[in-house]
């Protein structure tokens, strides 16, 4: 696989704030403003025809879905805007990816903390 170039790894920095910026202050759907939603990260190819957008939702399980399904119904209203701030040569088609890492990570966490208590306790016991 190809490694980014820096022209790439900038535009993909832009085109995540932007689009953070977007989701919180200009949709207007309550499956997306009643959720606290953050874009994790964002993939531009390199021709800025595709990019991929990889949304964390918090919350639970039919809050993301419910989430996505609100981005996805405004995606060209996104993709309007985006190309009204970003100046590119082509606006690229946004695909919105549901990511569990930070989820994944917490529970991960918890599991870790649960497992140390378990033991300090049993340290205690003898």
């Amino acid at each position: 696989m190809r490694k980014n170039s820096i022209k790439n790894t900038r535009i993909n920095g832009e085109v995540q704030r932007e689009l953070s910026e977007i989701i919180r202050t200009e949709i207007k759907d309550p499956r997306v403003s009643g959720s606290m939603i953050s874009v994790v990260s964002v993939e531009v190819t390199p021709d800025l025809k595709y990019c991929k957008a990889y949304i964390s939702v918090l919350g639970g399980e039919g809050t993301a879905e419910e989430a996505i399904a609100g981005l996805k119904s405004a995606v060209g209203y996104i993709r309007r805007e985006l190309a009204h701030r970003i100046n590119l040569r082509n606006t690229p088609e946004i695909s919105f990816i549901l990511d569990q890492s930070i989820e994944y990570g917490v529970h991960m966490s918890k599991l870790i903390d649960q497992v140390v208590g378990d033991q300090s306790k049993e340290q205690d016991d003898l």
